[in-house]
């Protein structure tokens, strides 16, 4: 089996998912307390709420704290001339090779709380899907993307 690769994405790339995920909880919260409410004025088993409550809990903990601690130490990247090599994933580890020659396009893309620390996330399109490098510092995915863009052209017109 091939080494992992080495390079890591930013780390305030866990700021990042830990405010992604805090929106989704911040969600969850307000339906646990609308689930109170409606327990208290239809006089619902007050157990319902208790465990609703302990699982808002448990989310806090597994979703902001756990989740993009562990994602951080999975995500790795290599460029190599002819292929890229990503590899993510938390409990279960995905290691993928995009062959140079498939990729059709590179972007990069930064949306508001990735430019509120000047990070982006590469994207590279083949034919079939579309991979992501995320999180990485505004200027070193743009450096990504030239560097993937030029290795990834086929000069066509060789007749």
């Amino acid at each position: 089996m091939r080494e992992q690769p080495l390079h890591e994405i930013a780390r305030d790339a866990v700021k990042v998912w830990r405010i992604h995920a805090a929106i989704y909880v911040i969600i969850f919260w307000m339906i646990i307390i609308a689930w109170g409410i409606i327990t208290f004025i239809f006089s619902f088993p007050y157990l319902y709420t208790v465990i609703t409550v302990v699982l808002g809990i448990m989310a806090i903990y597994v979703f902001i704290i756990l989740i993009p601690t562990l994602r951080y130490k999975r995500w790795r990247y290599e460029i190599f001339e002819q292929e890229i090599y990503i590899q993510h994933g938390i409990l279960i580890v995905k290691r993928t090779l995009i062959p140079m020659i498939r990729v059709q396009h590179v972007d990069t893309e930064q949306g508001p709380i990735l430019k509120k620390y000047d990070l982006a996330t590469v994207s590279i399109s083949t034919a079939a899907t579309t991979h992501y490098i995320p999180a990485l510092n505004g200027a070193d995915a743009e450096d990504l993307r030239d560097k993937i863009s030029t290795l990834a052209r086929v000069d066509d017109y060789d007749v």
